[in-house]
């Protein structure tokens, strides 16, 4: 029966589509030296994103840490594993964090079968986009999307996309896509929780 599982799960593996690799954590020397001072002691860097997130005209940044086991053989860090810290420039050229969320980038072994389900932060003028995805042969993917609000001078969530399908039935995805003021209020990026957002925030 095992065996039977184990060729299953290969099969469907080899029928899902590729996903860019994110890579490796970034190294010191490639990390900014004005960003440097925010990778926090016991944490490494996996994502770094520049954009101008507030519109002011300057170039801030989105970066998501993650937090290392003291011992190889300590339990996995599951909860508030990555923070994702955003950085924005000062009028006198400073780095400040401005936001920071430890529930919105899921932990290094969330995905299933899959593995490490972060796919990445894509960044534009005054808005971001946290990408996850995982499963094995029931597949699932999410995306959160933030913009920026001048009137709150903060990033609200302004889009949901959920889809889920599977490897070996292709053409059977299922696609839901929720915003505001319908599916929620406002949510800041600070009080972002993945795991309970919908009907949530103030309309």
């Amino acid at each position: 029966m095992m065996m039977k599982f184990a060729l299953f799960v290969l099969i469907a593996l080899a029928a899902l589509p590729a996903f860019a690799d994110d890579g490796p954590p970034i190294p010191p020397e490639k990390i900014p030296r004005e960003v440097l001072p925010f990778v926090e002691k016991g944490t490494r860097l996996i994502a770094l994103e520049r954009a101008d997130l507030n519109g002011d005209g300057l170039q801030d940044y989105v970066i998501v840490l993650e937090k290392q086991k003291a011992n190889p053989s300590d339990d996995d860090i599951e909860e508030n594993q990555r923070p994702l810290l955003i950085l924005v420039r000062q009028p006198d050229g400073a780095l400040k964090e401005v936001k920071r969320n430890e529930k919105i980038i899921f932990c290094s072994t969330c995905g299933g079968v899959m593995g490490d389900p972060f796919r990445g932060v894509k960044t534009g003028p005054k808005t971001f986009t946290v990408r996850h995805d995982g499963g094995s042969a029931d597949r699932w993917s999410n995306e959160y999307t933030f913009n920026y609000s001048l009137k709150d001078n903060t990033w609200q969530l302004v889009r949901v996309m959920e889809e889920t399908h599977s490897a070996v039935r292709p053409g059977k995805a299922k696609t839901r896509i929720y915003t505001p003021p319908k599916d929620y209020g406002k949510i800041d990026i600070q009080d972002f929780d993945p795991e309970n957002w919908k009907g949530q925030g103030l309309k």
